[in-house]
This record gives C-alpha cells, sequence and structure tokens, in this order.
C-alpha cells in the first residue's frame, strides 16, 4: 500500500492587490443631460459604515446643479436623487465627507456673479439639509474645493486666483473660522486636496514655482491653527498634477499624473510618520504608445491602500484600480472595472469595512451618466492559514519528503449543501508546506477545509477550522483522523506520516478500474511529462502508476464527505 502525503498550508498576508469579486456596474442618474463628477482633488463618494454617499453636478434644471443619492445597504441599491442647490447660476464640483451621521459637502457656485465655495451640510445621514452657507466673499474666483472631516471638526481647501486657502470649523460645520493662505508664491497653484487624522491636517496640491509643475504638500499638526512650511514631493523636469491623498494613521498616501516617462502615469508616494519624511516615489503604471493615464483618486482602510484613474489604453478611456494590501509598500495588478465602447472619466474611491465604493462618469448612455462599482470585500485583509500535506505517489519514504507540486485548498460551509466559500491554490514544498490567500473568509467563522490535487482524492478535514486575527492552522500527516472519515493513507512509519490517497485521475472522486485505464493508455503510447497519469511524477507514465490505482481501487478509495 502506497503513502501519502501530509499536507500543511500556510496562509500568509500577501503583499499584492486583494482578489475579491467586483459586482456589475450601477447606473445612478437617468436624464438627457450632462451629469458629472468632479476634479480628482476633491471626492465625490464617502462611506461610513451601510450608508454611501455620492455627489455630482448635472444640467437637467437647465442650468449646473449640486445633487446628492445615497445608499443605506452598504451599495446594493439606492435611494432617489436629492437637488441641493437652485439657484439660476451655476454650481461645480461638489466634494463629499462624512463623519458618523453628519454628511459635509463643499463645491463652487456662481449666483454671486463669481465663483465662490459653498457649503451644505446633513445631520441625518443625508435624509434632510441644511441652508446653503457661504464660505467665501471675494472678488477673485475661488473654485476646486476639497473637504475632510475628523469628528466634529471640518477642514476645507480651495484654489484662489494662484493660490491655495484653507478653512476651519470647530462645530461640525455650525459657523467657519477665516480664511488661511497655505501658499504665496507668484507662479500658479491648483488643485488642492485634503485628509485628516485626529489632529494633523494634509494638504496637497499641484504649483509651478519651479519652473514646471510640482507636487507640494503642507501640514498641521495642531487641528489646522498653524502650519508647516511647503515640502516639495517631486523633483524633476516635467510635468507633475492631479494629486490625491488620504491618511491612515501616521502613514500618508498621495497619488498623482506624471509625465517624466513621455507619457501620462500615475505614480505614489507615502510617509509614514505623519509626513515628516517621504519615501521614494512608485510608479503604479506603464504605458505605451500615445496612451495615458490620468486623475487619480486614493482611499486607504487601515493597511489596504486603493487607487482608481482613468486610462486609454484600451483605445477607448476605462476606469482601473489597483491595490496595497501592505500599507503602500507593493501594489498588485491593474484591475479594469469598465468594459464598454464609450468613454468613462474622473472616478472616486471610497472604503467602509471590508467594501470598496467607486463612482464615476461615462458616455456609454449616448450622454454623460454617473456610474457606481463596488467590491464587498476588497478591503479584507486576506486570513492566513498554516496548513501541511504529502500526497502519496509523491513522497519519498526514504528521503521523508515529497516531489513538490500545486494543490487547490477550499473552504466549505459547515451546514450542508457545504457551499464553497473561498479557495486558493499554492505549491507545496518538499516537506508538504505551502502558502495560501484567502480574501473571502472571515475571522471567526467555521470552515471545512478541503484539499485537491491534479490525480490525487479530495480529502476533507476531519474538523472545522477557524481563523482568529486572521490566521489559523490545520495539518493533516501525524494522524489518521486528521482527515474526514480516516480518509488518509499511512505513507512512512519512521517519522510516522499519513498522506493523501493518489490515483483520482479523472477527478470524479473514486479511485476505480476508469482511472487504471487511462494510465494504462499512457502507459501504451510512452507518455511523458507533466500528466495526471503520472502518479509518482517521475515524469513517465509507467507500471510504477498503476500500483496506486491498482491498490486503491482494491481498497475502495473514494472521496468521503460530511
Amino acid at each position: 500500500m502506497k503513502m501519502f502525503k501530509t499536507l500543511i498550508i500556510l496562509l500568509t498576508l500577501s503583499n499584492g492587490s486583494l482578489t475579491a469579486q467586483w459586482q456589475s456596474d450601477v447606473r445612478l442618474t437617468n436624464n438627457p443631460a450632462y451629469s458629472s463628477t468632479s476634479e480628482n482633488n476633491s471626492g465625490c463618494i464617502a462611506a461610513s459604515g451601510n450608508v454611501v454617499h455620492v455627489v455630482w453636478y448635472d444640467y437637467r434644471d437647465g442650468n449646473y446643479e449640486i445633487y446628492y443619492k445615497r445608499s443605506i445597504d452598504g451599495g446594493v441599491s439606492f435611494q432617489a436623487d436629492t437637488r441641493l442647490t437652485n439657484n439660476t447660476a451655476s454650481s461645480f464640483s461638489p466634494s463629499v465627507s462624512v463623519s458618523g451621521l453628519v454628511v459635509h459637502i463643499v463645491w463652487n457656485d456662481r449666483r454671486d456673479g463669481n465663483y465662490e465655495i459653498y457649503y451644505k451640510r446633513s445631520t441625518d445621514a443625508g435624509i434632510s439639509w441644511g441652508a446653503d452657507t457661504r464660505l467665501t466673499n471675494n472678488s477673485a474666483h475661488s473654485q476646486f474645493s476639497s473637504v475632510a472631516v475628523s469628528g466634529s471638526v471640518v477642514h476645507v481647501v480651495w484654489r484662489e486666483m494662484d493660490d491655495i486657502y484653507y478653512k476651519l470649523s470647530i462645530d461640525g460645520g455650525v459657523s467657519f473660522g477665516t480664511d488661511t493662505r497655505l501658499t504665496n508664491n507668484l507662479a500658479g497653484s491648483n488643485g488642492p486636496s485634503v485628509s485628516v487624522s485626529g489632529s494633523a491636517v494634509h494638504v496637497v496640491w499641484y504649483d509651478s514655482r519651479d519652473g514646471n509643475f510640482e507636487i507640494y504638500y503642507k501640514r498641521s499638526i495642531d487641528g489646522g491653527t498653524s502650519w508647516g512650511a511647503d515640502t516639495r514631493l517631486t523633483n524633476n523636469s516635467f510635468l507633475s498634477t492631479k494629486v490625491s491623498v488620504s491618511v491612515s494613521g501616521s502613514v500618508l498616501n498621495v497619488t498623482w499624473v506624471d509625465e517624466r516617462d513621455s507619457y501620462k502615469e500615475i505614480y505614489y508616494k507615502r510617509s509614514t510618520d505623519g509626513g515628516t519624511s517621504w519615501e521614494a516615489d512608485t510608479r503604479l503604471t506603464i504605458h505605451t504608445g500615445t496612451s495615458s493615464a490620468s486623475d487619480p483618486s486614493v482611499s486607504v482602510s487601515g493597511s489596504v491602500v486603493h487607487v482608481v484613474w482613468h486610462d486609454d489604453r484600451d483605445g477607448n478611456t476605462e476606469i482601473y484600480y489597483k491595490s496595497s494590501s501592505d500599507g503602500g509598500v507593493s501594489f498588485g495588478a491593474d484591475t479594469r472595472l469598465t468594459n464598454n465602447s464609450a468613454g468613462s472619466y474622473y472616478s472616486f474611491v471610497s472604503v467602509s469595512g471590508s467594501v470598496v465604493h467607486v463612482v464615476w462618469q461615462e458616455q456609454r448612455d449616448g450622454n454623460e451618466e454617473i456610474y457606481y462599482k463596488r467590491n464587498p470585500t476588497g478591503s479584507q485583509i486576506p486570513l492566513t492559514l498554516n496548513f501541511t500535506a504529502f500526497i502519496e505517489g509523491f513522497y519519498n519514504p526514504v528521503t521523508n519528503s515529497m516531489i513538490s507540486d500545486t494543490v487547490r485548498v477550499y473552504l466549505k460551509n459547515v451546514s450542508f449543501p457545504f457551499n464553497n466559500i473561498d479557495s486558493s491554490k499554492g505549491l507545496l514544498s518538499s516537506s508538504g508546506t505551502g502558502n495560501f490567500l484567502f480574501t473571502n473568509a472571515m475571522n471567526g467563522v467555521n470552515y471545512y477545509l478541503t484539499v485537491k490535487h491534479r490525480n490525487s482524492i479530495e480529502t476533507w478535514s476531519s474538523d472545522p477550522i477557524i481563523f482568529v486575527s486572521g490566521n489559523s492552522s490545520y495539518t493533516f500527516i501525524a494522524l489518521q483522523s486528521m482527515a474526514y472519515g480516516n480518509n488518509q493513507i499511512q505513507i512512512d512509519s519512521s517519522p510516522l506520516r499519513f498522506g493523501v490517497y493518489s490515483g483520482d485521475v479523472n477527478q470524479d472522486g473514486a479511485i476505480d478500474l476508469t482511472d487504471a485505464g487511462m494510465i494504462n493508455n499512457d502507459v501504451f503510447l510512452f507518455a511523458s511529462g507533466y500528466l495526471n497519469t503520472d502518479l509518482n511524477s517521475d515524469g513517465v507514465v509507467d507500471l510504477d502508476d498503476g500500483v496506486f490505482t491498482d491498490n486503491n481501487s482494491y481498497n475502495f478509495v473514494t472521496r468521503i464527505t460530511p
């Protein structure tokens, strides 16, 4: 009787992107007029708990007005549009931020003859809204506002003429203090973006004081009362623009558009000490030809960083997404979020719990409309499972090791019909260990563990496993009873080891004459290579492989499940 191998799976935290599923696009507006989100320095979506807040401006009323829409079930469904402005002038480029039940919105408005910054809030999560508050009052244009909130402290930045200005409310938007001028140079400053963590307020923008546009940063560590010096974040002879910032604790995340590579690319930079020092630039996109990327938006939740932007690499402009699960140390592959022949632009991302929310504008309906997409587990840190296994035919009792090969591990519901919850494919080493990532599983929930290999019998854990603080462990090798129904074979006596039965070549859940026939056929053909019929993984299908199916079919080895 052939010996099997022990399977240990170590699920470790990935440094790449998270792999949960994006759901279908949802159309949020439906009228023949133009609907638009804002410049990337603003934020047109903000989530708190299960309530998602979306703002935009559109022309359905004969002039541009600010509109609002919300979901109270985490983006599964959305309520009707709410018109927030009502005047004969135009209102543009809203930005939204939320703290608990209080929703804060700022925008540009021409009701006073020139562009001014206006503010509005809801104290009941968007059910009702207070009156408009004019935040600026001068003859110069005030535009491109961005808002961030921490508790009852509201922070607003905007561009006025060619400088960046700031304003503060310490009573949740009931009243605002005086304007603070953040820049003071002869060059133009534009596109401010603000983010806040406790009493630390962080502002980024781009300006041309150095002869071309570069990214700059400024912070306040006392809630906006006083401000430090400007910090130049980029330094190259090409344009750096369209900047966005998001902070989690002391870790700042900044994205922007950079032309140093001949094409417009998305770049990223972070500070891990609250803005005191900065790491090197990281290039997030790579384009060829005339394609380019623009208008990134960044949002962070814990150690997971999310970036969206629009990109014309596919011949038309689409929305793309990228994430880092290690706080910006490394990023996974690009994910294309839209796929239609029309253009998709000006995307924004927000995170609440494990759910990632994205909103953008696009033309698939013949005119510009607002669209939304979500990933229900996109901000969940992958769970780590420590798991060990050997495969019967691949194990050598002389060397006490196995030939390395891939397996897939499934997490299943513990109740009938035992549906698959998540799966991960990984390589088992010669010692039977492997690294497997699970992004749809949750801490504190019981799962049966199932391991499948290309020519072995599907084997279940005898008991459910549970993840605690992102980690769990399970080993099949030490006891036959670690497999459900004792469905393992002894493969070594010193040390005592058990392994998964080899021989289910056609993966039908039984080792029988059908599997033996497939091996015999390949023996007759002198088949070689990486084949399911090569049960001992020596690269050749021969009579040695047939021994496994003969022994295991004689013993009526089949899959055993709860």
